[in-house]
């Protein structure tokens, strides 16, 4: 079934749902039910509280829904006769969403047997199309998502095209518990977080710490290679430059209150671009220099509500992997093209192939010539289109500041991750009044691309766990091989082995623990050690080891040399 499909069930689960729900309880006030991208929710507010029981008895409801066939029904009613019908029924939030809607628009309802609901829209015919479905769990859910505003009772669930795509789905979400990043992390030893600290704030243990050193290590070369400066900018600034790029206009909700240093309000940083506008401004710039590619590892901090934060993925004080681009209109097409192939390549080397763009065009509201506009856009498409990919075009959905490609990557279980961000901005450039000497001597307005390759070192790292279910590809493995001695008889000839593959520069411990090996290799196992070296009186005598790799099983007996030139072989091509 089709992604449009797909949301059209969905959306029509969810007033199967509602049906249900008013079908079962008195005096229930419904709120909205769309699709997601897993499934579906819808919000009541009735004097019952639900229970987790009480999810089979509203599938239950469904399912004899389902029978019935019944019809989806679409009607259209004046603004008034809307109002009316919702009063009548008592669906004040309904009333209050009626209210939003613009002047001139349609507003149409659909009708699912007694239930009738305020809705755009698209449903399936009818109720017997909805063949797979499942109720999964319930929430508290402030109406508008403002606290201030009642506590509404959310019941969210899935459904599919046919049971095979369901049961598949949930297969999946047994494999995505096994690989949540917050579990590894823990058995893992890699990260933590603390109360006293505070919440959302992470703590980086030393392998985890490892893992970030490398795959940092990785990104800043990858950028000198790829024509790239690097930057290092404040970690606060004062009030006036948040002034100057907007930010304390509409986004001070998200931002930390500030701090009073020689009667001057600073504020941490929730973005780096302002200070990277600030390097830019420091002298006169001409067309000569350009581009200027600039990249920094900026620790940020946004307030994000305690409900919202969610391990790695979501917390409050983040590094972003920021780069900014400055150049000329002339020079943009192949600036664009360079970051699209460029962030290709960074999710290949770690191990992604399924890469797709998002293409987001001028909203109805938006800063900027047109023109600009209409290159950027250009640029974007040309970019897509020359990497051999199909974009997914979302008219109208850009910032008002400027177009933008997002790129989603799938991992090793087929989730999609929203990862790479290239965005114009023809917003800071006036707000800063950034200029550049142009070849007729006088000033011009340079376009500035905000790029986040990896979107946040923690956020990447949580998405990098899962991917590989805590086991690392050697290269980012915190720990490469660990030596496992049979007796006592061997611990001479292992740390001579220790000594001389650390001289080497490859990350490996010893395993002296008076434990049997098969004890050994377990815990080895567990800790997603990459090889196992394996010592007893005849590698002694031999001078080598028994070699049990993670991904190939035993390998046979191998000298130093031999296993360090393996492993180097792996590091160096980055293999996943």
């Amino acid at each position: 079934m089709a992604k449009f499909d797909l949301e059209a069930l969905r959306h029509s689960t969810a007033h199967l749902m509602a049906a249900a729900v008013q079908e079962l309880y008195e005096d229930v006030k419904f709120d909205i039910g769309p699709s997601t991208e897993d499934g579906f929710y819808y919000d009541f507010d009735l004097a019952h509280r639900f229970t987790p029981d009480d999810l089979a008895t509203i599938e239950q409801a469904m399912r004899k829904l389902v029978n019935k066939r019944l019809p989806f029904e679409r009607f259209e009613l004046s603004r008034d006769e809307a109002e009316t019908l919702l009063k009548e029924q008592g669906q004040t939030y309904k009333l209050e969403r009626l209210a939003a809607v613009p002047e001139g628009e349609v507003i149409s309802f659909y009708r699912l047997g007694d239930f009738v609901d305020l809705c755009r829209g698209p449903h399936v015919e009818n109720s017997g199309q909805i063949a797979a479905f499942k109720l999964l769990t319930i929430a508290g859910s402030y109406y508008r998502g403002d606290e201030n505003n009642p506590m509404l009772q959310r019941i969210y669930g899935t459904a599919f095209e046919d049971k095979k795509a369901m049961n598949d789905y949930f297969q999946m979400l047994e494999e995505a518990k096994k690989r949540d990043h917050r579990k590894l992390g823990r058995e893992l030893d890699l990260f933590s977080f603390s109360d006293t600290v505070g919440p959302g704030l992470v703590l980086w243990h030393p392998k985890g710490a490892f893992v970030r050193h490398t795959f940092e290590t990785y990104w800043r070369d990858a950028h000198y290679k790829n024509g790239y400066d690097m930057l290092y900018t404040p970690n606060l600034g004062r009030s006036a430059l948040w002034e100057t790029s907007g930010h304390l206009d509409f986004y001070k909700d998200s931002m930390y209150s500030p701090m009073e240093i020689d009667e001057q309000n600073y504020y941490v940083k929730p973005m780096n671009c302002p200070f990277h506008i600030e390097i830019y401004k420091s002298r006169i710039h001409s067309y000569r220099e350009l581009p200027l590619r600039w990249a920094e590892l900026g620790t940020v901090y946004r307030y994000e509500k305690s409900g919202t934060l969610h391990g790695l993925l979501r917390v409050r004080g983040f590094t972003q992997d920021d780069a900014h681009i400055i150049c000329t209109p002339e020079q943009i097409e192949h600036e664009i093209s360079e970051v699209l192939r460029f962030s290709l390549q960074v999710w290949k080397d770690f191990g992604f192939k399924e890469i797709k763009p998002y293409l987001a065009t001028r909203p109805a509201k938006a800063v900027g010539e047109p023109e600009r506009w209409d290159l950027a856009i250009k640029s974007l498409e040309k970019a897509v289109a020359d990497a051999g990919l199909v974009c997914e075009i979302d008219e109208g959905g850009g910032a008002f500041y400027g177009p933008k490609i997002d790129l989603k990557i799938k991992d090793a279980i087929g989730r999609e991750w929203q990862t790479s961000t290239i965005q114009f901005d023809f917003n800071l450039p006036d707000r800063f009044d950034m200029t550049y000497i142009g070849d007729d001597g006088k000033k011009h307005r340079p376009f500035m691309v905000h790029r986040a390759l990896l979107g946040s070192i923690e956020r990447f790292f949580g998405i990098l766990v899962e991917n590989y279910a805590g086991a690392f590809p050697l290269w980012l493995a915190p720990e490469h091989a660990r030596i496992m001695p049979i007796t006592d008889r061997q611990h001479d000839f292992a740390v001579k082995v220790l000594a001389e593959l650390k001289q080497l520069g490859f990350r490996v411990s010893l395993d002296d623990r008076s434990e049997s090996v098969n004890a050994k290799i377990k815990n080895a196992r567990n800790e997603r050690i990459p090889y196992m070296l394996v010592i007893g009186d005849r590698e002694v005598e031999n001078g080598t080891m028994a070699v049990r790799s993670r991904r190939e099983g035993q390998l046979g007996e191998m000298d130093i040399k031999q296993i360090a030139d393996k492993m180097r072989l792996e590091i160096e091509n980055k293999e996943c």
